[in-house]
């Protein structure tokens, strides 16, 4: 999360960056930032603090090709998951799916096996799992075990994004 997001748009396309995402939080002008990076060429991003409502979002959703829900507070790993995330989900997809708007949905923070299944019944397609995998005995293993939530294989969740 970074003040002034605005300022490094063309320095994050350059460096490769096909999504750039800004935190709501951040972006005085949030509409003019999302077309600022679509101008770049790349896919335009949300992410959004836990204690800030999806609903924020209703003027700027159609512009929009992915929305990030943090279900920690941002600035450093290891921190246990908010469950409140998961209603925001459950609100943000229906607010997609009453408006056919088709981006994704992706969740970071706190993100694990015991959560990874709710989540994307909830409506989230892509999930950031970082400390559980990082911090796990097997990280190979531990991935593999997510991919197998993804894919159906312990449940009828869809994740096209994991």
């Amino acid at each position: 999360m970074i003040a002034s997001p605005e300022k490094y748009i063309e320095n994050f396309r350059n460096a490769g960056a096909d999504i750039i995402t800004v935190h709501y939080e951040a972006c005085t002008h949030l509409h003019r930032c999302l077309h600022q990076i679509k101008e770049t060429g790349a896919k335009a991003g949300v992410a959004l603090n836990p204690h800030t409502p999806v609903e924020l979002l209703s003027d700027v959703l159609e512009d929009v090709d992915l929305v990030l829900v943090m279900s920690v507070n941002p600035g450093f790993g290891g921190q246990k998951f908010i469950y409140r995330a998961v209603s925001k989900i459950e609100r943000l997809k229906m607010m997609m799916i009453e408006r056919n708007i088709n981006a994704y949905i992706e969740v970071d923070g706190g993100v694990g096996l015991q959560n990874a299944e709710r989540l994307l019944q909830a409506g989230a397609n892509v999930l950031v799992a970082g400390s559980s995998v990082f911090g796990a005995a097997n990280p190979t293993r531990a991935i593999a075990d997510l991919k197998m939530i993804g894919s159906g294989g312990w449940g009828s969740s869809d994740c096209s994004g994991l």
